[in-house]
């Protein structure tokens, strides 16, 4: 069962946190969710006896209060303030989607106490050196980067534009999630994520195109890296560019057939291999 509460920081700012506990479990692993969805774990769909599922609602989700302006790097230091207030030392990450690279991030800045790093469908920097960065990825999801690129203002009117259309990066693998045993997780955590507003989307969008304030490459911890290859969100060439600018020893697995929502799947895939560090 998830236990949801409140850290207030020092600088004013309010976290809100999930915990599944218990305290003495074997391995704790945090969740970073995808954009736009507020941390919530999949705890329901999956699961693993002595594991400990921790999160929180990303600045400008949920309970979270917003953080204008924040690069990916800045979530080292929520991390840091949940973990600690929880009495947790070390522990795992696992990320998807715009989680990504913010479990990457933890990766790099919080190098004593990360144990390991899981990443489905993530993404790579924007200034990847020798990446086509918008390459494979449909019209709308590149608009949608693009006006990112140019800041919050512009990809507000943007979305405002887009209006209520399905993105068309959705494949049929991806909308079949929404009926499947993810289904009521995915509509929970993504309705959640925009019902105050969509600072915490925009925020995410804009600190994904500037730079993060890290590099993948001071990654000590081992990493694997979960992709689809029929992803048109973010295309599988992002998987393979971290594969080899990652630091630590880092592994990308293929998913034959999976885009970029119908990758849960293979949550338990991370989850069991988290679970041999």
């Amino acid at each position: 069962m998830i236990t949801e509460t409140d850290i207030h920081l020092a600088n004013g700012r309010t976290l809100h946190v999930y915990d599944s506990g218990p305290a003495d479990a074997e391995l704790t692993v945090y969740w970073h969710a995808g954009s736009p969805q507020i941390g919530l774990p999949p705890t329901d769909v999956v699961d693993r006896p002595g594991i400990r599922w921790l999160g929180h609602d990303r600045p400008g989700y949920g309970g979270s209060t917003a953080l204008p302006g924040r690069d990916i790097a800045a979530v080292a230091a929520d991390v840091t303030w949940v973990v600690d207030a929880l009495g947790v030392e070390r522990f795992a990450v696992l990320g998807s989607s715009g989680g990504g690279p913010h479990a990457l991030a933890c990766g790099a800045l919080l190098t004593d106490r990360v144990l390991g790093v899981a990443c489905m469908a993530g993404i790579a920097p924007y200034d990847a050196d020798g990446l086509d960065w918008f390459t494979g990825m449909t019209p709308s999801g590149e608009g949608e980067l693009r006006a990112a690129r140019q800041g919050a203002d512009v990809l507000r009117a943007h979305l405002s534009a887009s209006g209520d259309k399905p993105p068309d990066w959705l494949t049929d693998n991806d909308i079949a999630m929404f009926s499947g045993p993810f289904g009521p997780w995915l509509i929970k955590t993504s309705t959640a994520g925009t019902a105050q507003g969509l600072d915490g989307f925009v925020d995410d969008d804009v600190a994904t195109t500037h730079p993060w304030g890290f590099d993948p490459a001071l990654i000590e911890a081992p990493v694997l890296l979960l992709h689809g290859d029929q992803d048109p969100c973010v295309p599988y060439a992002h998987g393979e560019w971290l594969s080899r600018h990652c630091g630590g020893s880092a592994e990308l697995r293929t998913c034959p057939g999976d885009s970029h929502i119908s990758i849960f799947n293979n949550t338990g895939v991370a989850m069991d291999w988290l679970g041999k560090l």
